[in-house]
């Protein structure tokens, strides 16, 4: 059992105040995150914006512990993984006209039972791969030297949510009023959705994802638009059809196999050693028989949840419960070597396992994805802020329960959102080209029904592996390939807005650090206002078309 003073110190830093700052944050923030990711097919790591806002915010009630505030942006951030776990699988249900196998419960059950199990797990892991692995996990790194060097006062304030309020303002007028375009410089290309998307939350993402991952993608964009659909089209080699399905299904092998290169290169070498004894012979953070106890509940549950409440059966169940241990594994290591989190591809991986061995089928098969999915997804997010925890003396088991808060509280928002976008913009509105392009929940279908060109798809997996393997950005070259153009476009203008703002800001003497947390504050506020004024608007049309 934990000390006196341990339970002293989790008291302290999992405060009244935290909790309610916190909670009120996770569902902005898992509110937000729902709609990025289906929106852009991406979801930037929130934790820089997170942890800057709970500072912000302790700050204003003059608490000023790092701890408070770390454990704060651990329950903010939570169900943002959670929302992009959903987000990257189960739209792909209503791209397949399948909507009427899934209910609301059979969502919140992947939620929960995704949650569960990926609380479960990096509890298990979280020693091996935090204490003694040295794994570099840049993200939490990162959030943790912005809790050090940060001195956020009010003009961090200031900035941030001035910033959330012009973005959300923005699109207001373009979306709800029609007062600003959606789209500039718009040809017509055919098969190429050429323009630039008028979008603050667009050109956030290029701008916090930087120059060199982008720059990738918009060179997959380039060689896929106008490469194969203009240059083969052109040269009649295909039609306009084929090459729009040798490029989706050359996307979607790329994205795979940048998944899979993480296995090649990043877990199989190091599988036998996570295995081996742990240093002083703790290899997990299980103290007590009640620990253990506690765990092996949390786990059962998970798998009751797979089980009967998405009517999977025992053997699926199990299956899940195994390999979900296995792709957390799997996730630790690619977070904590690259900041990259692939989670819909470790879902894809146990889809596939389990369509090989048992005969489901159709829905079920999303829903698998789905469950695996939302597991690597927290886990990369809890062992990220695992780490920002070791570096600044944050209690792990603190930490450990306030992602258990916001994951749970993520869990329900999460669906309810899901759920209310389909219902405002109708489900026809998720796939490629679309209001939402739900790029990797795309991806998940297709795998699913069928490959348009299995060739193309082959040659993706065998390039992405290689591409990760070399140290390219395989993921992103493979998403703007997948991705219509004009969203790679907008992307790469913003990351261009980030390399001239330093620039300047060096040309002008300003501190590299203090110039990029004040950019990564003004891109976060952007990126957020933008996508919470767009959930906003999608609540207003359920609920007037339901007056109505």
């Amino acid at each position: 059992m934990s000390s006196s003073s341990e339970r002293g110190s989790i008291r302290a830093q999992l405060s009244p105040a935290g909790i309610v700052i916190g909670v009120i944050g996770c569902v902005i923030i898992t509110t937000s995150s729902v709609y990025t990711a289906l929106k852009m097919g991406a979801l930037p790591w929130p934790t820089i914006f997170t942890s800057i806002t709970a500072l912000v915010l302790l700050r204003a009630l003059g608490r000023r512990s790092l701890n408070e505030a770390n454990i704060t942006q651990v329950i903010m951030s939570a169900g943002s993984m959670v929302a992009g776990g959903l987000a990257f699988t189960i739209p792909g249900i209503w791209m397949l006209g399948l909507a009427d196998t899934v209910s609301v419960v059979q969502l919140l059950s992947v939620a929960l039972g995704g949650t569960l199990l990926g609380l479960v797990c990096t509890a298990l892991i979280r020693r091996r791969f935090v204490d003694e692995s040295g794994l570099e996990y840049p993200i939490g790194t990162a959030a943790a030297e912005t809790l050090q060097a940060s001195e956020a006062g009010g003009s961090t304030g200031r900035r941030l949510f001035a910033s959330m309020g012009l973005a959300g303002l923005y699109a207001v007028l373009r979306d709800a009023f029609g007062l600003i375009p959606s789209m500039l410089f718009a040809l017509p290309i055919p098969g190429v959705a050429f323009g630039i998307y008028n979008s603050p939350m667009m050109l956030s993402v290029g701008f916090l994802v930087g120059a060199g991952a982008v720059t990738a993608q918009l060179a997959g964009g380039l060689i896929a638009n106008f490469g194969v659909i203009v240059g083969g089209t052109a040269a009649g080699l295909v039609d306009l059809a084929t090459a729009d399905g040798i490029v989706k299904s050359l996307g979607m092998g790329l994205m795979m196999g940048s998944g899979l290169g993480v296995v090649v290169k990043d877990i199989l070498p190091k599988a036998r050693a996570w295995f081996a004894p742990s240093v002083g012979g703790a290899a997990t953070d299980i103290e007590s028989r009640a620990d253990a106890g506690a765990l092996a509940i949390i786990t059962a549950v998970a798998a009751l949840i797979v089980c009967v409440g998405l009517d999977l059966g025992p053997v699926v169940a199990v299956v899940v419960v195994l390999l979900s241990f296995v792709t957390t594994i799997m996730s630790a290591q690619s977070v904590g070597q690259t900041g990259i989190d692939p989670m819909e591809i470790f879902g894809l991986i146990v889809l596939l396992i389990v369509a090989a061995i048992s005969d489901t089928a159709g829905t079920g098969l999303f829903l698998v994805a789905g469950v695996v999915a939302v597991t690597c997804g927290l886990a990369g997010d809890v062992m990220s802020d695992f780490k920002t925890g070791a570096i600044i003396g944050t209690s792990p088991r603190a930490m450990w329960a306030g992602q258990a808060i916001g994951a749970l509280i993520g869990s329900f928002v999460s669906v309810a959102v899901l759920v209310a976008l389909a219902g405002a913009y109708g489900l026809d509105a998720f796939g490629p080209g679309r209001a939402f392009v739900s790029a990797q929940a795309s991806v998940v279908a297709t795998m699913v029904s069928g490959i348009p060109s299995v060739p193309a798809f082959v040659t993706g997996v065998v390039g992405g592996i290689v591409l990760y393997v070399a140290g390219l950005p395989a993921m992103m070259f493979g998403l703007g390939v997948y991705l219509p153009f004009y969203m790679t476009l907008s992307m790469f203008l913003g990351s261009m807005a980030k390399f001239a703002f330093g620039r300047v800001m060096r040309a002008r003497g300003v501190d590299a650090r203090k110039s990029g947390e004040a950019g990564v504050v003004v891109a976060s506020g952007l990126l957020g206002g933008e996508s919470i004024a767009g959930v906003v608007l999608a609540l207003v049309s359920v609920v007037t078309g339901m007056l109505g």
